[in-house]
């Protein structure tokens, strides 16, 4: 599934590729991907309007419309939005194609069709926005805030970074990638991390995020970048999909485990189980006088 860094690479070649191209055409090819409205009344609302700025949050790409609302993408699982040549054969599993007045097309593709599209106005956006959490490459990504979102919650770690309510981009690929980097089990109390913990926690995240973009995100099967390209980070990572293969740091087989639904890959020797948190001793009561 598309997380952060490879929802920011899209983004980006999006960013250089199509302000100020105007949408002339659209056909929706599979009605289902289209969010809340008819698709014939989706595709006529965008005809002849044009692009403006593209942003990322969270795992949504936001295709501003020149003052006239918002187009949003969000990839799914196996969603792809790239910008193509129109003499280019349509893969089997296109969703929806924009033909763009200076000739190219802007395409979506999605295998598993879990991706969605559709259009907003500012204010519903900043108020659905809103809901969400911090972005992990921000300012306001601290290690105070951390700590106040994490006292809250007796979840394991793995699965409370994972919550887009709190952190939003980091899935289940880069969550392994970022614990193992900051050295903390997957199956700790999110609530039992240390400020010496969170702040690696939070480095760990950061450094994983910026090298998986500089390498334009990690394909195994079906993403890929604007330009239709693969990502190249799947060659860097350390524990993610790497069952039984020595650990890169101490040579101890990489483990793989299952929380809430989810695959987990760590090291035990370098991410090792602290200590359960003692109980605290029941109060004696006072023995009655006289």
């Amino acid at each position: 599934m598309p997380e952060l860094p490879e929802v920011e690479t899209i983004v980006r070649d999006l960013a250089r590729m199509l302000p100020g191209a105007r949408i002339d055409r659209v056909e929706v090819l599979r009605p289902d991907l289209i969010e809340e409205e008819p698709a014939d009344a989706f595709a006529r609302a965008l005809e002849g309007r044009e692009i403006g700025s593209v942003t990322r949050r969270a795992k949504n790409i936001v295709i501003d419309l020149a003052g006239d609302g918002l187009l949003l993408v969000n990839l799914g699982m196996t969603g792809r939005l790239m910008v193509t040549d129109p003499a280019d054969e349509p893969p089997l599993h296109t969703g929806v194609r924009m033909h763009l007045r200076d000739g190219r097309e802007l395409r979506y593709h999605d295998v598993r069709r879990f991706g969605r599209l559709w259009r907003s106005t500012r204010e519903a956006w900043e108020k659905w926005e809103g809901e969400l959490g911090v972005e992990p490459l921000s300012d306001g990504f601290t290690v105070a805030h951390l700590r106040d979102l994490a006292a809250r919650s007796r979840v394991e770690v793995k699965t409370w970074l994972m919550d887009q309510r709190r952190v939003v981009g980091v899935g289940n690929i880069y969550a392994s990638e970022a614990l193992f980097r900051a050295r903390i089990d997957p199956r700790k109390p999110a609530d039992a991390l240390t400020d010496a913990e969170l702040g690696r926690l939070r480095k760990g995240v950061q450094d994983v995020l910026r090298e998986a973009i500089d390498f334009r995100g990690t394909t195994f099967l079906d993403y890929r970048d604007a330009s239709g390209e693969r990502g190249e980070f799947a060659l860097r990572l350390k524990v993610y999909d790497r069952e039984g293969q020595p650990c890169t740091v101490c040579g101890d087989p990489v483990r793989r485990i299952v929380q809430a639904g989810r695959a987990t890959f760590f090291c035990p020797c370098c991410q090792p189980r602290g200590r359960a948190r003692k109980a605290a001793a029941p109060r004696k009561k006072p023995r009655p006088k006289g």
